[in-house]
């Protein structure tokens, strides 16, 4: 009985290890981020009709803002490793915090809010198979949200 305890608690550790050792080598073709900035990973889970999908790359920060509306404007670029041929995505020319004018009520206090980087390239295929790696400057957050198409297919007509 001690046997058997003994070697679950053991082969639990090398387990853990190698699960460890796994994911940090999936990595390992993608370059590490660049100073002031940070690489940001998300793993997706495979599965049944991945071409059905598609992932939303939301880049944004955290912000105290008024009523207005608030965006960063930027461009999520396309890059491959080579001799690899992932891809993985670099948040680029990200513009100052824009909001609408809008005059807001007197002493409404500031909310706190995820501000969204509006652009190009945030909407990508889905494939589990591969790492999606997005490098962006260090105080933004990397969040992803999942799009799924219908099964009805529309049919255009000619006028």
């Amino acid at each position: 009985m001690l046997r058997c305890l003994l070697f679950l608690i053991v082969g639990g550790f090398l387990l853990r290890a190698v699960l460890a050792l796994a994911d940090s080598d999936d990595l390992k073709p993608y370059p590490p981020a660049q100073a002031g900035h940070e690489r940001m990973v998300i793993r997706l889970q495979p599965l049944s009709d991945e071409s059905a999908r598609k992932v939303e790359i939301l880049v944004g920060q955290r912000q105290k803002v008024d009523c207005n509306q608030h965006s960063f404007e930027g461009i999520l670029t396309e890059e491959v490793i080579y001799g690899w041929g992932y891809p993985y995505y670099e948040l680029r020319e990200v513009g100052p915090l824009m909001s609408t004018l809008m005059a807001c009520p007197p002493n409404e206090p500031q909310r706190d809010t995820f501000v969204l980087v509006h652009g190009n390239g945030f909407l990508q295929r889905y494939n589990s198979r591969l790492l999606v790696v997005v490098y962006v400057p260090t105080g933004f957050e990397v969040r992803y949200r999942i799009w799924e198409a219908r099964p009805e297919i529309g049919q255009a007509q000619a006028e």
